[in-house]
């Protein structure tokens, strides 16, 4: 959870040095270029997810071979997914913007935040497989020192790009990508220091590592948790895209309280991390005791913190949302929407808490199902709340993390039935 809270402050930084200057485009700019790099980059997420699922498992069941191998094939699709969108760049960026109704000075800063951004994609793609493989194998307390110290570097850098020097939306990119390299390096040390990583670079020459069978459990398993992402992915950017075109104030006001959703589900998602990794592991040893232990731990702390962060966001979090920018206009309309903010930590932690445990336990096809569904009713949502405005777009962007999770929990009595043998007990369905 601490090293999630540090990797949100990334975008907070943003935003907030971006919203001392006054100006709602730039600030539109900064949230619509960031919206285009977290979609195009978060749905390659499943190079974090698949290693730590995969990384568990093999810690699980005790096989060392494995978990270089793991870290090998990983690294290798990430170096080829990162040289394929370099190449595809000019496209994917006009395209992407046309897609997301970038206009006028909106349009302009934007681009030059993304051309600025785009040159670290390699670096982030490399990050989720190291950074999962750590994960996978419980080593989270170093990641957090590492997120710890790229934010403070990233937050400094922040502050004199855009307010000392007078960057601004530029100052905000060069910040950004300057964090994420140091990150890359920063891990990639800890990483190089590792027996099984030494094991695993002689890995990626042997053709053993490369076997189709090995290849096909690794792309059956990413190909699921890449159209997953694709999909929530999707449901964000029509998110952003539906602020832009109501203008550049609602687009302000929405990127700042996207913002504060994404701190609170990145709370949140340290849940969904442990279950990947304790489910994975109980999936990987076949304890089904343990599995449903871990589960019910999840579920029910994930619960508690859920409504923990709705108290304080019904406390502060109309007047938080405010203090990001200093454009009277963007800091009332923040305020005005800012009750979603205190719903969604609540309506959406049961479906990231069973992300991991999907995930760890390999259920990736189901998990699949659940989305496409839910982005489905998501979509009629969004035709149907149309004439609520901006009050239809997140009403329907939150009952989006209902389905799903309405969902996850309709599949996964059978699948626990299906993948663990025995005679032990069937736990019984989370309430």
């Amino acid at each position: 959870m601490l090293t999630n809270v540090a990797t949100a402050l990334f975008g907070l930084a943003d935003m907030w040095v971006i919203g001392r200057l006054g100006d709602a485009a730039a600030q539109g700019a900064v949230e619509l270029g960031a919206k285009f790099m977290m979609g195009l980059l978060i749905a390659f997420n499943f190079l974090r997810t698949g290693t730590i699922a995969l990384t568990a498992q093999s810690a699980g069941s005790g096989d060392a071979d494995e978990r270089a191998t793991t870290l090998a094939r990983g690294v290798a699709v990430a170096v080829a997914i990162g040289a394929l969108l370099m190449l595809l760049r000019p496209v994917i960026v006009s395209v992407g913007l046309d897609l997301l109704e970038a206009r006028d000075d909106v349009a302009t800063d934007a681009r030059t935040y993304i051309d600025i951004r785009y040159w670290a994609a390699t670096a982030w793609l490399i990050n989720c497989v190291l950074v999962g493989w750590l994960i996978g194998q419980r080593r989270v307390r170093i990641v957090l020192v590492i997120e710890i110290i790229a934010n403070v570097v990233h937050i400094a850098l922040d502050l004199a790009l855009v307010l000392l020097l007078g960057w601004g939306v530029a100052g905000v990119a060069v910040a950004t990508v300057s964090s994420e390299l140091l990150k890359l390096a920063s891990v990639a040390a800890i990483v190089a220091a590792d027996p099984a990583a030494r094991q695993a670079a002689g890995r990626i020459a042997d053709a053993a590592t490369w076997r189709f069978d090995a290849l096909k459990r690794l792309f059956a398993l990413n190909r699921d948790l890449f159209l997953r992402t694709l999909l929530l992915t999707g449901a964000m950017l029509i998110l952003a895209r539906g602020g832009a075109q109501q203008g550049p104030v609602i687009l302000a006001a929405n990127g700042i309280l996207f913002q504060l959703f994404m701190l609170s589900t990145l709370v949140l998602d340290g849940f969904e991390s442990a279950a990947q990794v304790l489910c994975g592991e109980a999936k990987g040893a076949q304890d089904r005791a343990r599995f449903h232990s871990a589960l019910r731990a999840n579920l029910v702390w994930g619960w508690l913190t859920g409504a923990a962060i709705c108290l304080a966001y019904l406390v502060v979090g109309g007047r938080f949302a405010m203090s990001f920018s200093t454009d009277p206009a963007v800091a009332q309309t923040a305020q005005a929407y800012a009750g979603w903010i205190v719903l969604l930590p609540l309506l959406g932690v049961t479906s990231f808490v069973l992300d991991g445990v999907f995930v760890g336990a390999a259920w990736t096809r189901a998990m699949l199902a659940t989305m496409a569904v839910a982005f489905a009713v998501y979509i009629a949502l969004l035709a149907i709340a149309a004439p609520l405005g901006n009050h239809g777009l997140w009403l329907s962007f939150s009952v989006f993390f209902v389905i799903r999770a309405a969902g996850q929990l309709a599949f996964m009595p059978r699948l626990i039935r299906r993948d663990f043998s025995g005679n032990a007990p069937s736990p019984p369905r989370p309430r």
